[in-house]
């Protein structure tokens, strides 16, 4: 393999153009037609058993070129990407320009590389951390929210619908006078004021009475996940089975018995107003976070690959179909239910993905200006705790995980903490 030039044709994209010699193309050809023979018919002969000049004869000589050029590829191209010292943050564009048996193989390679970083004044961030505290009103609102996950949903014969009761209808959809397809449904519950079903649609049940039938009249929204009914008036006939309102519990020592570790109301309280407190520390922590970074990136320079912010919206849209198929849900299931399409849906990620790239890229510099290093044995270290705490083999999780990628993940990280430890805050 012969690297015969490196030429920058843009901002982060370089273009190679490598020669392999007819004797390394002869050789991978020769390789193709081994690892084929045993699969090919050769009239005459059982498999295997036919010459490559028989085969070619047969099929043409340039019939293994193709498998012998994507076979060369691999080291071909890897090896004038390192030759060329490149960082590449996405797939290399091939194209063969020419090929013959006596002159071998000549390659044009268009490589995306990894951006030059500038970065400045990232020792002494000054920040300011915001002030959390935690009022009685604070305490008895989510002593009030425990109150009402505690409540019992009791029957009302009394009275008409409030807003807050959960009612039981039969309900039947129409659209100019004809039923629409699920649109019917029988002893559906329904809590009035839940933010669930139709806009407009709970409002007109408020003070209807058990046992009543009725007509009620709604639009459905523009973005509505069925295309056919989106934005279109419809009409419901509603039958009203019972009235339910939710019964809450006494705000005493039994509650506390009841829902909690604790044997009296003020112990319950106690430990409410602490984990508030916790909570509201661990997030001024993140708020002074969040801004030691948003100064790092204003003062970082580089002109970074779409390619990069588009391959980490893969990466979330991955982790969250993940979590959808935990649910029982898939991605198209998904976005029938929001009304959105891919291409909206990725763009929910853009922001973020932008940021996390470019922090990625502005601490990965911080470590490189600051001389921060990784140790083989601490990168062991790590391996053994992952190990631990997934209680998978430190041979298997290798497999998965790329200690280099881990070395310089962990050194990221400590670049993360070299400048919040160097911040001031105020």
């Amino acid at each position: 393999m012969s690297l015969k030039s490196t030429n920058k044709i843009e901002t982060n994209t370089y273009e190679l153009e490598i020669e392999a010699s007819a004797e390394e193309f002869e050789a991978a050809v020769q390789a193709a037609y081994l690892k084929a023979k045993n699969k090919i018919n050769v009239p005459g002969f059982r498999k295997g058993k036919a010459t490559r000049k028989m085969i070619e004869n047969l099929y043409g000589e340039s019939c293994f070129y193709d498998d012998a050029v994507n076979a060369m590829v691999p080291e071909i191209v890897g090896g004038a990407i390192d030759e060329a010292k490149l960082t590449l943050v996405d797939r290399p564009e091939i194209d063969v320009t020419a090929l013959s048996k006596e002159n071998g193989v000549s390659f044009k390679v268009k490589c995306i590389t990894k951006p030059e970083v500038e970065i400045s004044d990232y020792m002494g961030i000054e920040v300011e951390k915001p002030a959390k505290t935690v009022t009685d009103e604070d305490v008895e609102k989510q002593l009030k929210a425990m109150q009402e996950k505690n409540g019992r949903l009791v029957t009302v014969e009394d009275r008409a619908v409030e807003n807050g009761d959960t009612v039981v209808i039969d309900f039947e959809g129409f659209m100019d006078g004809k039923a629409f397809d699920g649109g019917k449904e029988d002893g559906f519950e329904l809590k009035i004021g839940s933010g669930q079903f139709i806009p407009g649609f709970k409002e007109q049940i408020v003070g209807k009475n058990t046992d009543e039938e009725f007509t009620i009249n709604v639009t459905f929204p523009e973005n509505y996940q069925m295309e056919e009914l989106a934005g279109k008036p419809a009409e419901f006939k509603i039958k009203l089975h019972e009235i339910k309102k939710t019964e809450l519990p006494d705000l005493d020592d039994d509650f506390a018995k009841d829902t909690s570790e604790f044997d009296t109301l003020d112990e319950l309280k106690a430990d409410i107003k602490k984990k508030l407190e916790d909570n509201a520390e661990k997030a001024a922590d993140a708020e002074v976070e969040n801004k030691i970074y948003d100064t790092i990136l204003a003062n970082m320079k580089a002109e970074i690959p779409q390619v990069m912010f588009e391959h980490k919206i893969d990466d979330m849209v991955r982790d969250f179909e993940i979590r959808l198929s935990q649910q029982g849900l898939d991605l198209d299931m998904y976005l029938s239910f929001v009304g959105m399409d891919k291409a909206a849906f990725r763009k929910t990620f853009e922001e973020q993905a932008q940021k996390t790239v470019k922090l990625r890229l502005a601490l990965e510099k911080i470590a490189q200006l600051e001389n921060l290093t990784v140790s083989d044995d601490e990168v062991l270290e790590e391996l053994k705790k992952m190990s631990e705490t997934y209680k998978v083999p430190v041979e298997q999780l290798m497999n998965v995980v790329s200690p280099e990628t881990l070395k310089t993940d962990m050194v990221v990280t400590a670049a993360s903490k070299l400048v919040k430890e160097k911040a001031v805050i105020k």
